[in-house]
């Protein structure tokens, strides 16, 4: 057996440990056997997104077949998450971040920023700022918009002030820190910034019947998200200093690129329309009542019947219909958690132990741990899904101010990954790009965290008390 077998064996061994242990104890517990039978498949699969001795979405299957086959859950009930509209949000926001980056519109905003802004160093650290807040909108994953637009830039703008001097890689480092933590902040700022983040508001929904949608997250997140950005790259000039400034070479760069992309292509016009258009429906659901899902799709609708987008772009991005299979799996576990009585049973235990705190008090106390548990994982999705429902439950138990709770685990959900080299698939791109020791990034990590729990806790508070949040 090669050595690459005998990991994927060790690996997947595992995981299988991880729920031959747990599935016995389902007599230990005042619940009914499936919900804890359920949550031994539900902790195995969390694990093997973190170990991931297969793609997430096989692993997924594997854990549904395994709950049909045993007799925990019926087939009806295993495929019931594939429905949701929660999932074809993700889906749907895949394709438009398809779109967004193989008409080049997106390739176009970055560098004309850099363009306007580079003059100096802290000047391209706000371009990068600036480029991830304008786009975190309109490409609706962090890995997208951060590894596959922002990173490769980020490169070529340290490559060329470095070229030809005989100092360390010290522009990139800084350029690689900023992009990386801009981009979880962004992702935080907007309901489609991460393709997980609509979990957190089906969720809301789920726990406290409250519409957390498009608009009330991003009105919840501007102002502590844009005081994030602002200090973001004066924080790390400090911690990461560059030692020159001199951007001039980044700044010529980028307008070379920017003139050989020529001038706007009819593609990249019709996805401009679609996208102010998408920001206008979302923003103001309020008066057409049309759901977040629907004005997605519709705008993915209008990319075929424009021919900016074709069917074949659509069938064959991998990354959209490899999401249908775990996203609605991960779901439909969650659901059956609910349904069988896990939940119920984790809300009450957890209840007790925090019976003398306030609701104010509890959420702080969960935001922390929900924060800094995300050393423990591999993947901010796998975070999300693992505690987002339990948590949110154990603050409406306590009475806790439901739009609060739901604020505090919404934006929470993407800034703790900051803490990490290998939190999100833009940080781990970010990191590989080889600017700065693993050391240093958790250090930087560490303090970046403490300033977003600063932020978001201090004015994020202050602020949500203005829009009388509680």
């Amino acid at each position: 057996m090669s050595e690459r077998k005998q990991t994927i064996a060790f690996k997947l061994g595992f995981c299988i440990l991880v729920a031959l242990v747990l599935w016995p104890m389902a007599g230990w517990f005042a619940m009914d056997i499936r919900g804890w039978h359920i949550f031994s498949v539900f902790i195995a699969v969390i694990v093997s997104f973190i170990v991931r001795p297969y793609p997430m979405g096989m692993t997924v299957l594997i854990g549904l077949m395994v709950l049909v086959t045993s007799g925990t859950i019926s087939i009806k009930e295993s495929l019931s998450g594939f429905g949701d509209a929660t999932v074809w949000l993700v889906i749907a926001a895949f394709l438009l971040a398809a779109a967004v980056i193989n008409t080049g519109f997106g390739l176009r905003v970055a560098l004309l920023l850099l363009v306007r802004l580079g003059k100096s160093m802290q000047g391209l650290a706000y371009a990068i700022c600036g480029s991830e807040f304008l786009l975190g909108s309109v490409i609706p994953s962090n890995t997208a918009r951060g590894g596959g637009l922002h990173a490769p830039i980020v490169d070529s703008l340290a490559r060329s002030m470095e070229e030809g001097t005989d100092k360390p890689a010290l522009a990139g480092r800084y350029l690689s820190l900023v992009g990386s933590h801009a981009n979880l902040i962004v992702a935080s700022m907007f309901m489609t910034g991460m393709a997980a983040n609509p979990l957190v508001s089906k969720a809301a929904r789920e726990v406290f019947d409250l519409d957390f949608g498009w608009g009330t997250w991003l009105l919840g997140s501007i102002i502590p998200g844009l005081l994030s950005l602002l200090i973001l790259p004066k924080v790390l000039y400090y911690f990461a200093p560059p030692t020159f400034s001199d951007s001039t070479a980044a700044r010529t760069l980028a307008k070379k690129r920017l003139n050989d992309c020529g001038p706007m292509q009819w593609r990249e016009k019709v996805m401009l329309v679609v996208l102010v258009s998408m920001l206008i429906l979302w923003s103001t659901q309020f008066l057409h009542g049309l759901s977040t899902t629907l004005i997605a799709w519709l705008g993915v609708i209008v990319l075929l019947l424009s021919n900016t987008q074709t069917w074949q772009d659509i069938i064959s991005n991998d990354l959209a219909w490899d999401t249908l299979i775990w996203l609605g799996g991960l779901l439909t576990m969650a659901n059956m958690l609910a349904e069988y009585g896990f939940i119920s049973w984790f809300v009450d235990t957890v209840k007790n132990l925090t019976s003398n705190a306030s609701g104010l008090g509890v959420i702080i106390s969960l935001g922390l741990f929900y924060f800094y548990s995300m050393y423990a994982f591999s993947m901010l999705t796998a975070h999300i899904a693992a505690m987002v429902i339990p948590f949110l439950s154990v603050c409406a138990a306590t009475n806790a101010p439901p739009m609060i709770a739901v604020a505090v685990f919404a934006y929470f959900s993407c800034l703790c990954g900051c803490t990490t080299n290998y939190s999100s698939g833009p940080v781990i791109i970010y990191f590989g790009l080889g600017y700065e020791k693993a050391g240093r990034w958790f250090k930087i990590g560490f303090v970046i965290s403490l300033i977003h729990i600063v932020v978001w806790l201090g004015s994020g508070l202050l602020w949500w008390k203005i829009l009388g949040w509680w």
